[in-house]
C-alpha cells in the first residue's frame, strides 16, 4: 500500500495536483539513493495507473532516471567486475529492487547471497543476474536496460558512466589511496577524489535526462563515492550547471568516517562544489528532525554523528535551504523516503519555469 503523505506537506500543492508530468531525475549510489526511488517510484505515472490510484496519490512523474556510480570495487561487485571485465552491478542492482511494482519478492530474491557453493559463496543473485545479462547482450547498458524491463520497474536506470573506473583520493597527509573499498576503509581524511580514465564519458541518456528534468536530486549517499563520484564523469556538471530543472541536494543525516567526519552540511556542499567545479544547487534538504540519544550512541561508536545544519552558511553559498523532520528511525538511521519524496516534487511543482 502506497503511504500517505505526512505532515508539514499535507496543505501543499501536492494535494492539489491531480496529474503533472515532471521529468525526476535522482542522482547518487549506495542505500541513500534507493531510498529516495522508494519513495519517488509511487508518484510516477505508468500505463497499468488508473484513475483511482491517482486520486489517492497523484500521479506527477512522467519520466523517472536514476543515475547510479559504477565504481565499486569490492565484495559480490569487486569479483564481477574482475572476472567478467564489466562495470559494478551492486547500486544498480539495489535501484532495480527500490523501482520494482513487487518490491518484496524482487528484493528478498536480488538481495540473496549463496552461503556456500564454489565460486557462488558471497555473491548475491541479483548481481549474478546483471551479469548473466551483461555477457548476454555483451553491453552492460543493454543489460541494465533489459533487467528494468523484465522487473517492471518504475523508472530507467542509467550507470553513471559505461568506462571501467577507478578511484582514487588524495589523503590529508599527503598519501594516494587507490580503489573505492581502500578508500573507505582509510582511517584518513578524504581531501580530493579522482577517477581514472580522467576522461570518463556519460552515457547520452544521461545527459539528455538531466537538460530535460523538471526536478534533479543529489544525493544522499556517501559523500565522496556515492556523489562526488558521479561528479566526475565528463560532461555531468556542465549539464547540470545548465539544466533548467530545480536541482535540489538532499544532505545526508550522519557524517560518515573519513568522507565526512566533523563536516557541516554546508561543508558537505562546499566539497561537492570543489569537484564539480562550479554551484549545482538550487535547494538543500536538511535534516533538523531530532535523533535518539540511543541512535546517536550507535553511530558514535562508529564515530559518526549527527550532521550539523548550519542555515545560514548554506544560504550564504546561494542555495535556499529547507529544513525539517526527514529521518526514519530504525535499525539504522534512514531519510523518510515518503516525506523526502513529498517535500522534493512540492518545490519541483511550485517553483517557476526558467
Amino acid at each position: 500500500m502506497k503511504p500517505a503523505i505526512l505532515a508539514p506537506i499535507s496543505d501543499s500543492s501536492l494535494l492539489t495536483a491531480e496529474k503533472a508530468n515532471l521529468r525526476v531525475v535522482a542522482m547518487g549510489g549506495g542505500t541513500g539513493l534507493s531510498t529516495l526511488l522508494r519513495g519517488l517510484k509511487h508518484y510516477v505515472q505508468s500505463p497499468s495507473s488508473t484513475q483511482s490510484e491517482c486520486d489517492v496519490y497523484p500521479c506527477l512523474i512522467s519520466h523517472l532516471a536514476a543515475v547510479v556510480t559504477v565504481s565499486d570495487d569490492g565484495g559480490s561487485s569487486g569479483r564481477l567486475r574482475k572476472d567478467f571485465n564489466m562495470l559494478a552491478p551492486g547500486d544498480l542492482r539495489n535501484c532495480m529492487v527500490a523501482l520494482s511494482e513487487d518490491e518484496h519478492l524482487i528484493a528478498r530474491l536480488f538481495s540473496h547471497r549463496f552461503r556456500s557453493g564454489a565460486g557462488l559463496e558471497g555473491h548475491s543473485f541479483g548481481n549474478l543476474f546483471v551479469a548473466a545479462l551483461s555477457e548476454m547482450t555483451g553491453d552492460f547498458a543493454q543489460a541494465i536496460r533489459l533487467a528494468a524491463e523484465i522487473l517492471a520497474t518504475r523508472g530507467h536506470i542509467y550507470p553513471a558512466t559505461t568506462a571501467n573506473v577507478s578511484l582514487s583520493a588524495r589523503m590529508d597527509d599527503g598519501e594516494i589511496v587507490e580503489g573505492e573499498t581502500n578508500i573507505t576503509a582509510s582511517k584518513k581524511r578524504i581531501v580530493e577524489l579522482s577517477m581514472e580514465p580522467a576522461d570518463a564519458a556519460p552515457m547520452p541518456e544521461t545527459l539528455d535526462a538531466i537538460e530535460h528534468a523538471d526536478l534533479i536530486t543529489i544525493g544522499p549517499g556517501s559523500l565522496f563515492t556515492s556523489i562526488i563520484t558521479n561528479l566526475l564523469v565528463r560532461g555531468i556538471p556542465e549539464a547540470l550547471a545548465n539544466a533548467r530543472g530545480l536541482r535540489i541536494y538532499v544532505c545526508n543525516l550522519m557524517t560518515q568516517a573519513n568522507e565526512s567526519l566533523n563536516l557541516t552540511a554546508s561543508e558537505h556542499i562546499e566539497r561537492i562544489y570543489e569537484h564539480a567545479g562550479r554551484p549545482i544547487f538550487d535547494y538543500a534538504l536538511v535534516n533538523t528532525g531530532v535523533v535518539s540519544e540511543e541512535t546517536r550512541a550507535r553511530y558514535a561508536a562508529e564515530g559518526a554523528d549527527v550532521i550539523q545544519p548550519d542555515v545560514e552558511r548554506i544560504e550564504a553559498l546561494g542555495i535556499r535551504c529547507i529544513t525539517g523532520n526527514f529521518a526514519a528511525e530504525g535499525d539504522v538511521l534512514r531519510h523518510a523516503s515518503d516525506r523526502v519524496a513529498a517535500q522534493v516534487l512540492s518545490l519541483a511543482l511550485d517553483a517557476p519555469k526558467r
